[in-house]
């Protein structure tokens, strides 16, 4: 059996950046509250006319010149995102569209906040089973027009921002580089702590003048109840992956968890008993970008040193389902 090897990792953000005092003109809220309660003191916004897949061909395209790779290279694209361009088709093949790959496969999947890590475990099922030699994994997302930016949505709305990342996924015949294991879990018992309750197939009509007037169309989080469960389930799948893996904690150069909120990160760092130079986070400049978060915080890492060949990384997340899932990596 094929090692999945990650070969080209990279990351866009829109040039708009949105900070705290921008937000404080929109609604009724203020640097200090936000920054105090999520770690986050700006975020991207996409442009008008800027869309989706336009961000995740940005990232694309970085990935595969670190990975030495043509667009004529790849073989599947696994694309992660709850904020595609159309209710269908899917974002993948807007992206490939983009890219000039006609023909090959694109799997759109919607997993929210675990979205990406998702991808990786279907990647990797992929390259080790010789199914393909190349794949595109993308997680991208502008939610900046899907939710409320007023006092009534400020709850939601100071969390998140637009971005993308991407990885190049190949195969390998390395026995101690790449995708050591992955782990996927969800529990639909809780799909209403976090949810966009509407329009959807459930509705009959789908989109109504009430829902427009209500707040079902935008997005909704039990906060309390979903901090419960983050800082729970995170080092529960941490654990899972260097259990399986058979490596202690101490072994791993840098643990990269979904950027969702800092006080989650903190939290998870210390039940850990991790240093804080061993837990990555970058939600400071870029709020939660849902599926894109860990591909640009990795991307990132790499390009600042602290990760490199042969480092020992996981990468964690919880969101929406709830799903949560977990990867130990070599790179």
């Amino acid at each position: 059996m094929y090692r999945a090897l990650i070969t080209g990792v990279g990351h866009y953000v829109p040039e708009k950046v949105v900070s705290n005092f921008d937000l404080e003109k929109m609604m009724e809220t203020s640097d200090a509250w936000i920054r105090e309660r999520t770690g986050i003191h700006e975020r991207h916004f996409a442009r008008e006319g800027e869309n989706n897949a336009d961000l995740a061909e940005k990232a694309a395209l970085k990935a595969l010149e670190m990975a030495g790779k043509s667009t004529a290279d790849i073989e599947f694209i696994i694309y992660a995102t709850l904020s595609p361009e159309y209710f269908f088709p899917g974002s993948g093949c807007v992206l490939q569209e983009k890219l000039k790959v006609p023909e090959i496969g694109a799997l759109d999947i919607r997993n929210q906040c675990s979205g990406f890590l998702y991808g990786l475990s279907i990647a990797d099922q992929f390259i080790k089973t010789g199914m393909y030699k190349t794949i595109l994994l993308v997680g991208s997302e502008i939610q900046s027009r899907g939710i409320d930016l007023t006092t009534r949505g400020r709850d939601m709305a100071v969390l998140f921002g637009d971005g993308a990342g991407a990885m190049v996924i190949e195969r390998s015949e390395e026995a101690e580089r790449g995708i050591l294991t992955t782990h996927l879990h969800a529990d639909g018992r809780h799909i209403k702590e976090l949810w966009c309750e509407d329009p959807g197939s459930i509705c009959d009509p789908r989109l109504t003048h009430e829902m427009i007037d209500s707040t079902s169309i935008w997005p909704y989080m039990n906060g309390r109840y979903v901090f419960k469960y983050a800082v729970t389930k995170f080092p529960e799948v941490i654990h899972e992956a260097i259990t399986k893996a058979g490596v202690h904690k101490d072994e791993i150069d840098l643990v990269i968890p979904h950027q969702a909120n800092m006080r989650i990160t903190e939290a998870v760092r210390v039940r850990l008993e991790l240093p804080e130079k061993k837990v990555y986070s970058n939600i400071h400049k870029y709020g939660n970008t849902t599926a894109a978060s860990i591909p640009i915080a990795l991307s990132e890492a790499m390009a600042e040193g602290l990760v490199k060949k042969n480092s020992l990384v996981c990468l964690a997340a919880f969101g929406s389902g709830f799903t949560w899932a977990s990867a130990l990596v070599r790179m």
